[in-house]
């Protein structure tokens, strides 16, 4: 079966119902025997009757078509978030992170983000990059990914270049690119300490400040191969700490006033969608 191009099809029902309307219309106007000047008022008034029509006929062809490709980018959408899932669960289950870690961080991530104030294409953008924030670890050696203790200074540096590694594997799909900031960010520090670039304060993209203050309160309330679980009173105590230094003071007062909500969304797999 041939398919015809969307385009295309407009173009050839405008052109078939416009010749039959002026063809048709033209002799009856003639069969009725009016004057001249009868008749060019009443082709003046067939004129604006026929560029109305087309025009209502124009937005709902064009609309129709553009809510089909609207299904389809959603579909394509879904279909690269459901791999992209896949690829992190297994990244999870190589770096020995704790069950449902990723998918977790996002979840958390996505709903702060929305109390923060971001929605459409920034908070897609914000859920993207939350799911792949560590991505730039499948470069990394097991050896330091999942070592049980402390890293010396040269593994160290190796560790730290996850954040760029991530950023250029993500550089590499246009759909991602959008997304690179908190792979690439989230390890910066408000008072500038953090790495790769060292940017301080509102230099960190905002996605990622919001992302750094889920990621550490994941890291200290879940066991990690270096470490057991901290105390919930203990993390919590620790972000208040953390704020103006390694946190933006301002995300950890969102963070806290909706902890209960943000904790629930987050242990709960039913939000994933």
């Amino acid at each position: 079966m041939v398919r015809i191009k969307p385009q295309l099809r407009i173009v050839l029902i405008y052109v078939i119902l416009a010749w039959t309307w002026v063809f048709f219309s033209d002799r009856l106007l003639f069969s009725l025997g009016y004057d001249e000047h009868t008749l060019s008022m009443l082709h003046s008034a067939k004129a604006g009757f026929y560029v109305l029509c087309t025009g209502i006929l124009l937005y709902w062809l064009i609309g129709r078509d553009m809510k089909r490709l609207d299904r389809l980018n959603h579909l394509l959408l879904t279909g690269n978030e459901q791999s992209l899932r896949a690829l992190v669960s297994a990244m999870d289950i190589r770096h020995k992170e704790t069950r449902d870690h990723s998918e977790r961080v996002m979840r958390m991530t996505v709903a702060l983000a929305r109390l923060a104030g971001l929605d459409g294409d920034a908070l897609r953008h914000v859920r993207f990059g939350a799911l792949l924030h560590d991505i730039g670890k499948l470069a990394l050696p097991d050896a330091i990914l999942i070592k049980p203790g402390p890293l010396d200074a040269e593994e160290m540096a190796i560790m730290r270049t996850h954040p760029t590694l991530g950023r250029n594997l993500l550089m590499r799909t246009a759909f991602l690119r959008p997304a690179i900031d908190i792979p690439y960010a989230h390890h910066e520090r408000w008072d500038g300490a953090g790495y790769p670039r060292g940017l301080r304060g509102e230099e960190i993209p905002l996605a990622a400040r919001i992302f750094s203050v889920v990621d550490v309160w994941d890291a200290l309330s879940f066991p990690r191969v270096y470490k057991p679980a901290w105390p919930e009173s203990d993390v919590l105590d620790y972000l208040r700490r953390a704020a103006g230094s390694q946190l933006d003071p301002q995300v950890v007062a969102l963070f806290l006033q909706h902890y209960d909500e943000l904790k629930a969304i987050a242990l709960d797999e039913r939000t994933a969608d």
